[in-house]
């Protein structure tokens, strides 16, 4: 094998070229592995390769150490642990380290990703100690493209995902730190050398909290980010602004010293900016601010209050802020310390927001993040933070720029309006809104289209947050109207246009199966004015696709007196449908297949609408739904996206019409059990699982004749190594809602499933060191788990079966035990598991295995969850009956003890008086 053009191959544009070569480097690596690693090294290291192939050489054996899937992750280190001689792995990181100092900087570059994929595996295990100590002296003495190099590689080592590698780089905090503040001072005079430092100090941020503990050494950290702050090279600026960020989010109880003595003026200053990358950073520290503050209250919320839970509309914390608000809070009896920052700055930091939104770009894609939009953002979270502090600045921008000449602070205005819906409380904010309310209605007309579709967004963040503000009888037609002509104005103002028109519809939907609501008067209209829209000749898949996702959710809201409009939209979209079939024979291009399965999805879930709404009234339509749908799926090519939507529609029908859905199975089945057996479409595959649970619940006992097929293919699913542990616990459930379908006919696939169900159950997220991702992982792990035994017990139950559950007692009762230990809770897995409890104690009413409801922490646990107010009313009320089966079982144990004992005392004394005869 000629390395150099192999290498050469693997960066080639040609696909038949790139994959062909990387073949035969796989195929190196399986014949000779050492000699593969020895080879590739040295056209790493040697100087006089192509600057190209020595990237690639990096980048191949980087691919040797890693791998996205776990297993596959662990075995390749596996293998550079265990397979390989010292000196093989010891001439490799020389040959890598040697490499940092080379003048070729995407070779030197390269290389740092190869040691931090090294590192990834000996760091953990205290391996290749001497790393780190070499890395700071590179950086302290090296040359400009060493220290470069190796700043670069410890940034790489710190941004790693692998969990045991961030746990163990604590230990190594002073080496790092070194490294990356030397490098990042002021005095460094090379701006690459100091953008790389400064990038690696904020990726090493997370693991230098013993360092960030000591005050000296915290001050000369943040006196060294400040003055980046200030730096020519805007890189290192930006970089500064990114540590602050990163700071303020992972140790803000220390951060009151530095916003008023620096921080407060540097991040002003830098939102000021003109260079927009930098100015978007500062905004996003004031955002950090925000969501920080807003994590703190809602902690402290939960201490004052810990049987409440509280939330707040349209946010979720991120992961980095769990794991932080775990690790400081979760348990904790205290108030965090709340220091009030955006409060405190709101009338510095406000203005220069909101003059911020007038940098607007009306050429500007609409997913291009730019100043304005960062200040949106910023501002919206503010709100959140600050409450009623945020409206004086507002209003006061409002009043002078809502009628400004100039469209950009016009745009403002009415953008800054939206923005604060979230925060304010209610009584303060509807008589702003409901004096507002004519102004944005009349800026739908505006002459700026940018301005129209702003004004669009703030009537659907109006519908969404304060709805109780619109006067249904006298707005809401204007509303509509404006909203109706704004969409057919410009395909640009679709996405706000059809989203305020589905908040308003969401919220004006009156209760469910109500005769009347408010969207009654304008129903009809609004689905003409829909229909017409997706005829339209200049519409394009944008806008069509948005109006059909408008008209599927004005047809879920619509009140009794609509169903015939409903029904009579039925035959329209229904002919739609039909009429895109042939079309597929007429596609010629790319763009006309995407365009085409766009439409049929579109149509699909209108479909699929109509049938939750209409509900059981939709089987006289049944048979041509259906047939329509079949059709879909046997014309749909591979990699369609249109079967995942005509499987939605099949669910919404089986659920609709139940046990009537059984005379489709035969020709529907085919095409379930191709979708579950799709292991390289994995989102179709969850599909069919779904589906699959979905059948079993409308058909019952008639789903019998499939469940072979069905629970094979289940259970290769299960097995696979392909499909991802997401995948695991709807399988799980689908178990249970077979077994309740079919009843005691279960018992056929009992043994198996059992046993899947007790090793499921062994799969735990160890406390102190589980990611989050673990510990959700295992959490609906054991959702499904307890739906499965839930929906199995009642088979065995009501099929007259319940001895066969004899060997599975003790072990489900083991699982609720551990259940009941931790702390991580979801209403969904109490619910289930307090079913369990109580579908047990009905399965065996003599009290046979009371001796497992005797332990205490089986009534604590009852009694917790249902007095627990954090849980539904739903799984409280499961709770509260599942208490009352414990107090059954708990009363036939004592009688049955009882019994036992007097009959053992009756046999005592017979056994006496015979003995006394025979001794007479």
């Amino acid at each position: 094998m000629d390395v150099n053009q192999v290498l050469q191959g693997t960066l080639s544009g040609d696909t038949s070229i790139r994959s062909a070569a990387e073949q035969q480097l796989s195929q190196a690596a399986e014949a000779d592995f050492p000699g593969y690693l020895t080879t590739l090294a040295q056209e790493l290291g040697n100087e006089q390769a192509n600057s190209a192939v020595r990237q690639a050489a990096a980048l191949a054996l980087k691919n040797a150490f890693t791998a996205r899937d776990f297993q596959r992750l662990r075995d390749v280190q596996e293998k550079w642990l265990q397979q390989l001689d010292p000196q093989i792995k010891l001439g490799v990181k020389s040959i890598a380290l040697k490499t940092l100092a080379s003048s070729d900087t995407r070779a030197g570059q390269a290389s740092a990703q190869l040691i931090a994929s090294i590192a990834a595996i000996e760091i953990p295990r205290n391996q290749w100690e001497e790393l780190m100590p070499t890395l700071v002296k590179y950086v302290g003495e090296g040359t400009d493209y060493q220290k470069q190099a190796s700043l670069v590689a410890i940034g790489y080592i710190c941004d790693s995902d692998d969990e045991d590698l961030r746990r163990a780089l604590h230990g190594h905090s002073n080496a790092i730190l070194t490294a990356v503040v030397q490098g990042a001072r002021k005095e460094e005079p090379n701006n690459d050398v100091r953008n790389s430092a400064i990038t690696a100090l904020g990726d090493s941020l997370e693991f230098v909290r013993s360092n960030f503990e000591n005050e000296g050494e915290r001050n000369y950290i943040m006196q060294v980010i400040c003055e980046a702050t200030q730096a020519q090279d805007e890189r290192v600026q930006q970089g500064a602004y990114g540590c602050l960020n990163r700071i303020m989010g992972i140790y803000y109880d220390k951060m009151r010293f530095y916003m008023e003595k620096a921080l407060f003026g540097l991040t002003i200053q830098g939102m000021k900016n003109e260079e927009e990358d930098v100015a978007k950073l500062a905004i996003e520290f004031w955002c950090t601010v925000c969501e920080e503050e807003i994590a703190i209250d809602d902690d402290n919320l939960q201490v004052n209050y810990p049987s409440h839970q509280f939330s707040r509309t349209g946010r979720e914390r991120s992961r980095r802020e769990l794991r932080q608000t775990q690790s400081s809070s979760e348990g904790s009896t205290e108030l965090r310390d709340h220091h009030n920052f955006a409060r405190v700055a709101t009338q510095e930091v406000v203005p220069v927001l909101l003059e911020l939104l007038a940098k607007q770009d009306e050429d500007a894609s609409d997913d291009e993040y730019n100043v304005s939009r960062a200040s949106y953002q910023c501002l919206s979270l503010y709100a959140q933070a600050v409450s009623n502090s945020i409206l004086p600045p507002v209003v006061n921008f409002l009043e002078k720029h809502l009628r400004s000449e100039d469209w950009h602070y016009r745009d403002a205005a009415v953008s800054a309006f939206g923005a604060i819906m979230e925060g304010p409380d209610d009584k303060t904010l509807e008589p702003l809104v409901k004096q507002a309310m004519p102004i944005l209605i009349a800026m739908m007309s505006d002459q700026s289209l940018q301005v129209k579709d702003s004004a669009a967004y703030a009537l659907g963040r109006v519908c969404d947050v304060c709805s109780d503000a619109i006067e249904p009888t006298a707005q809401l037609e204007q509303i509509i109207s404006a909203l109706f002509q704004g969409l057919t104005s410009h395909p640009k103002m679709a996405a706000s246009c059809c989203w305020a028109l589905m908040n308003l519809a969401d919220r004006f939907c009156g209760e469910p199966g109500c005769q009347e609501n408010s969207l009654s008067p304008h129903f009809k209209n609004s689905i003409q004015a829909l229909l017409q829209v997706t005829e339209r000749q200049d519409a394009d898949n944008q806008l069509r696709t948005a109006a059909y996702e408008v008209l599927s959710t004005f047809v879920l809201n619509a009140a009794n007196d609509s169903l015939q409009a409903v029904a009579s939209l039925t035959e329209i979209v229904l002919q739609r449908l039909g009429q895109t079939i042939p079309m597929q024979q007429q596609v010629v291009s790319v763009e006309d297949k995407l365009s085409l399965e766009e439409m049929q999805t579109s149509l699909t879930s209108v479909v699929m609408a109509i049938v939750q709404r209409l509900e059981d009234k939709v089987e006289p339509q049944a048979d041509r739904i259906m047939a329509l749908l079949l059709q879909l799926l046997g014309s749909a090519g591979g990699k369609s996206t249109v079967p995942e939507s005509v499987f939605a529609a099949v669910s919404a029908l089986a659920n609709a019409i139940e046990g009537s859905f059984h005379k489709y199975m035969e020709a529907f089945v085919p095409f379930l059990f191709n979708a579950l057996g799709n292991q390289d479409e994995p989102s179709i595959c969850a599909m069919a699982i779904g589906l699959v649970s979905d059948c079993s619940r409308a058909l019952g006992e008639k789903i019998q004749p499939h469940c072979d097929a069905f629970m094979n293919y289940l259970l290769n699913n299960l097995r696979s190594m392909s499909l991802g542990n997401q995948f695991k616990p709807a399988i799980l459930q689908c178990f249970g809602d077979i077994a309740q379908a079919i009843g005691g006919h279960f018992e056929t696939y009992l043994s198996v499933v059992g046993q899947v169900l007790q090793q499921a159950a062994n799969i735990n997220a160890p406390q102190e060191q589980a990611s989050m991702e673990m510990i959700e992982y295992v959490i609906s792990l054991r959702e499904g788990i307890m739906d499965a035994w839930g929906g199995i017990v009642q088979a065995m139950k009501l099929g007259g079966k319940p001895a066969a559950l004899s060997p599975y007692i003790e072990p489900i009762f083991a699982l609720l035990h551990s259940i009941a230990a931790e702390n991580n809770r979801s209403d969904v897995l109490m619910r289930s598991s307090m079913g369990v409890i109580g579908d047990i104690s009905e399965a065996f009413p003599g009290g046979e295995y009371g001796s497992f409801f005797r332990p205490d922490w089986v009534t604590h646990f009852t009694r917790d969850v249902r007095a627990n107010k954090e849980f539904s009313d739903r799984t409280r009320d499961t709770a509260r009956w599942a208490r009352e089966q414990v107090r059954q079982q708990l009363g036939r144990y004592q009688f049955l003890h009882d019994l036992y004992g007097k009959l053992q005392r009756l046999k005592d004394i017979m056994d006496a008086s015979s003995s006394d005869q025979e001794h007479d």
